[in-house]
């Protein structure tokens, strides 16, 4: 009896334990109350929590506030159940903003959180409040109010006002650098995206307070220092402070610089089986003497990680470690080769991308799923992404993979706009006024291609341009396209002829180097030579007269005795080796460029070279025969102590070689003035047609052009003080050197005049010849003779483009030179 009572017992007990095991091990929401719904399903509500602990519970809260539809939130326990409690608030009709301008309303209406038909919360209208305020003052417009207030309706419904007071703009006011002693505040000012306010802010966005874009320009700051030699520099404290009494920002940027450092060696230490650091100093970019650059340490370090990738150790990183020498002022340099650890890319998730196709991001990766992680290579792939320009922001991060040696690379990337209508126009004293309409889109249809069309008019010139760009071409990183034109060019004051070239070129682009590339091409072009003979421009009435012919009309009768000054030639003729080019050729010619460039910055270069090398031949058909070679090379460096100068040194040189028995005509030469030095006119420099008595462009005689030249230049350019960095003003001095020569074209035109004993052809103003033309060209400054000038220039990096100023004093030349002490140039886009 006992014992079945103890069994009983035991029983009873074992059921009381289970019940309570299934009681805890029920489903969550079988113990969650939901109260104070009407509207809302409280099943809905429960799906919100995935259990009954505490941090459960408050996750579940949160997203139920996060999720706006309920005016208050809130949990109790009441025994072994979870109370939740909400308050539904009322019913939104409409959500309307009001008072915006400056910023569109479209761009504010997604960044909301209080929604048409969702329940009016006051804590989420309070915080949306605060977000469009933050667009605001990212927008430069600090000093806006934002409020908002709620409009009964009925049925218990409410519209939902955000009013916005826009104020005006409030941007940058000042940048303050403290504790900067090598270089100044406009300097380190200048390397900076964000600017101060000023007269031009009316044209800019680049003076509006942005936290993101600060943290930017402190990192160009920091790279400038180290690219400079300043290891030990480092940004101690960046404070944005708004002064209500300036209407703006206030920044200040505390700053250590450090003592600046040399190289004093530089070492490649392996610690990989059959890899020697010895045989791979080729690919160092620094040598023992030289001032620290942080800019070649980290070229090096990629060079070195891509080299050892390819000798099999995909895993292998080059890392740089640096011992200094504070009292030397010295630091050596070891790039250390460890093998890391064994991770490979699980998968490359792309994201953000509305517009860009997949492949166009990937193709920037040298690695791809499955290969070995290697942060060197990400890092440069996220470089390359943030240059293309397609993208507003692109960032790498990584997570763990399936596996301990898996990793997922998550590409973060927001598209922008890429295409780009432009109207510019301009004048300059070559061409006079011009104007061109373009429409250019650099990411079409979102696979990275360029393409461009263009249509230009002005007074002396018109024209239009097609261009198309894939920079992939056959899935390699090599660019491919082509560009068709049509051009046209009227006679003017420094050229008696008109011409129309209508042709095109297929080119390609093949990286060598991050600084050498190698651009092959290949054009045909069919160019039309004609000269005016019109009242207006009367020159070829020695060949063919006119109404206003001397000679040839009853208003210019022919003299009674030899005038000199009163033929042909007195209102204007071309010379006969322009005469001898009229009509149409076809030009079939293949070259190459081939560039250098380690300059710092391409649109305000102040330290590096600059190298092209050009090469034509002209002859797989067509009617030319000959090879073109054109060199350029320019080197820009940061004067010391000087803040903010620029000293520019540049030669260029040219050479026309003809084969085949060719004789070049006028438009196969180079025809240069200002382009090679200047102060002079365009075709202003080198041989000329003596046999020209006079015309309208010249005393001298028409501009032949030649097969050779030669030119240095000499420049400083410098800020002018005093003015607003970020107005674009700056000076320069120049001196230029150059010359042109050795015409090789035809001379003696008279093939078909009866042979005059001693003469090989006939001048003019001679017994034979008359007073016409004549059947020689004489040309004359055809050997080498340096022409120089010195001048003064202002440059203006405007808002509406680019405008340059020279004025120039010639200071050696030939008699026979035609000089133009004034230049200017520029354009816009608008």
């Amino acid at each position: 009896m006992q014992s079945i009572s103890g069994i009983w017992k035991f029983s009873s007990l074992l059921i009381v334990a289970l019940a309570t095991m299934v009681a805890f091990s029920s489903p969550a929401s079988a113990g969650i109350i939901v109260q104070g719904n009407g509207r809302a399903d409280a099943e809905t509500i429960r799906s919100y929590f995935t259990g009954t602990s505490p941090a459960e519970i408050d996750k579940g809260l949160e997203a139920l506030r996060e999720s706006g539809r309920f005016a208050t939130v809130s949990a109790s326990r009441k025994g072994g159940d979870i109370i939740i409690r909400v308050t539904e608030g009322n019913q939104i009709n409409r959500v309307v903003i009001e008072g915006n301008s400056k910023v569109k309303t479209e761009n504010l209406e997604p960044e909301l959180r209080t929604k048409s038909r969702g329940a009016f919360n006051p804590q989420v209208a309070e915080a949306d409040v605060a977000r469009l305020s933050e667009i605001y003052r990212r927008a430069g417009r600090g000093a806006a109010k934002v409020s908002y207030r709620t409009v009964e309706l009925p049925n218990g419904r409410i519209d939902v006002v955000f009013t916005v007071v826009e104020g005006d703009k409030t941007g940058v006011k000042e940048i303050k650098f403290v504790g900067n002693n090598v270089y100044s505040t406009r300097r380190l000012v200048g390397l900076m995206e964000t600017t101060e306010m000023n007269f031009m802010s009316f044209f800019k966005t680049s003076d509006v307070y942005d936290p993101d874009r600060i943290a930017g320009d402190l990192e160009l700051v920091r790279r400038f220092y180290l690219k400079n030699g300043y290891a030990d520099f480092r940004v101690v404290s960046s404070d944005a402070q708004y002064d209500p009494s300036q209407q703006g920002y206030i920044i200040t940027i505390v700053v250590e610089e450090g003592p600046q450092y040399h190289v004093s060696s530089v070492d490649v230490e392996s610690h990989l089986p059959d890899i020697d650091g010895a045989a791979l100093r080729d690919d160092l970019k620094l040598s023992p003497g030289d001032v620290y650059n942080g800019d070649a340490v980290e070229k090096t370090v990629e060079s070195l990680t891509r080299e050892v990738a390819k000798k099999g150790y995909a895993f292998t990183q080059a890392r740089p470690r640096g011992e200094r020498n504070p009292a030397a002022q010295t630091v050596a340099i070891r790039f250390v080769l460890d093998e890391g650890p064994r991770v490979y890319i699980e998968r490359i998730n792309i994201r953000g991308n509305t517009r860009t196709r997949d492949y166009v991001i990937r193709r920037e990766f040298d690695i791809g799923e499955g290969d070995a992680y290697n942060r060197v290579l990400i890092d440069r792939a996220e470089r390359r992404l943030n240059g293309l320009g397609y993208f507003k922001k692109v960032k790498i991060t990584n997570e763990p993979g399936s596996a301990p040696d898996r990793v997922v690379l998550n590409v973060d990337v927001e598209d922008q706009p890429t295409g780009n209508f432009g109207v510019s126009g301009g004048y300059s004293t070559n061409q006079g006024f011009i104007a061109e309409v373009s429409v250019s889109e650099s990411n079409f249809m979102g696979r990275g291609q360029a393409v461009r069309l263009s249509v230009s008019a002005g007074q002396i010139s018109r024209g239009v341009t097609f261009s198309f760009t894939e920079p992939y071409f056959l899935d390699q990183r090599i660019s491919a396209g082509f560009d068709v034109f049509a051009r046209r060019q009227d006679a003017y004051n420094y050229s008696i002829y008109s011409s129309t070239s209508i042709g095109g070129t297929v080119r390609f682009g093949i990286p060598i180097t991050d600084e050498m590339s190698l651009s092959p091409r290949y054009s045909i072009y069919q160019t039309t030579i004609s000269i005016p003979n019109s009242t207006s421009k009367p020159y070829n009435d020695c060949t063919i007269p006119t109404a206003i012919t001397p000679g040839f009309s009853p208003f210019f009768p022919a003299p009674d005795y030899p005038n000199l000054f009163y033929n042909c030639q007195s209102n204007g003729e071309a010379s006969l080796a322009i005469k001898e080019s009229q009509g149409t050729i076809v030009t079939s010619q293949i070259g190459y460029a081939l560039n250098y460039s380690t300059i710092d910055n391409f649109r305000n270069p102040h330290n590096g070279w600059l190298v092209s090398l050009n090469q034509d031949a002209a002859g797989l058909g067509g009617y030319s025969r000959y090879l073109r070679t054109t060199g350029d090379v320019r080197y820009f460096h940061e004067i010391p102590y000087l803040d903010d100068v620029v000293g520019i040194a540049r030669f260029q040189g040219g050479d026309l070689t003809t084969f085949g028995g060719y004789t070049p005509r006028i438009q196969d030469n180079f025809n240069l003035g200002p382009s090679l030095v200047r102060g002079f006119a365009p075709g202003g420099i080198g041989p000329r047609d003596s046999n020209i008595f006079t015309t309208y462009n010249s005393r001298y005689g028409n501009s032949l052009g030649g097969s050779n030249y030669i030119g240095g230049s000499l420049e400083v350019q410098f800020p002018l003080w005093g003015l607003p960095k970020d107005l674009g003003l700056r000076g320069a001095l120049f001196a230029d050197a150059g010359s042109l020569w050795n015409f090789q074209g035809r001379t003696n035109y008279a093939n078909n005049l009866p042979t005059i004993p001693g003469v090989t052809c006939l001048a003019a103003y001679t017994p034979q010849a008359g007073f016409g033309q004549g059947t020689c060209v004489v040309p004359n400054s055809d050997a080498f003779r340096l022409r120089s000038s010195v001048g003064a220039s202002v440059l203006w990096n405007s808002p509406m483009g680019p405008i340059r100023f020279d004025y120039a004093v010639v200071t050696s030349k030939a008699n026979t030179d035609i000089t133009q002490n004034f230049r200017f140039s520029g354009g816009t886009n608008f």
